[in-house]
C-alpha cells in the first residue's frame, strides 16, 4: 500500500448557501468538501481531463428549462413517451 503525505493546501471562495448545500450533500454520502475535492482531482490526474462533462445548453434544452413544470403524473412509462413524441411532432 502507497502512503501519499497530504502536504498541498486548496482553497476556493463559494457562497455560504453553496457550502452548506453541498456538505448536506455530502454528509450523506459519507464525505465532506475535502474528500470531495481530492475525488475530484484524482480524477482530473487520472483522466487527464475535466471528469464531468460539460455542455453549453442548445435551443431544445434552454427551451425545457423555461417552461412550466406540471404535475402530470402517468400510468405507465409508455404514457408518458407517447405524449412526448406527440409534443415533438407538434413541435
Amino acid at each position: 500500500m502507497v502512503t501519499v503525505t497530504k502536504t498541498e493546501m486548496v482553497r476556493a471562495r463559494v457562497s455560504s448557501q453553496l457550502k452548506n448545500d453541498s456538505e448536506q450533500v455530502l454528509q450523506k454520502l459519507g464525505m465532506n468538501v475535502s474528500d470531495a475535492i481530492r475525488i475530484f482531482l484524482t480524477q482530473v490526474s487520472l483522466r487527464n481531463e475535466f471528469p464531468i462533462e460539460l455542455k453549453v445548453p442548445n435551443k431544445i434544452t434552454l427551451n425545457a428549462f423555461a417552461e412550466e413544470i406540471t404535475d402530470d403524473v402517468y400510468e405507465t412509462a409508455d404514457d408518458l413517451f407517447a405524449e412526448v413524441i406527440e409534443s415533438d411532432t407538434k413541435n
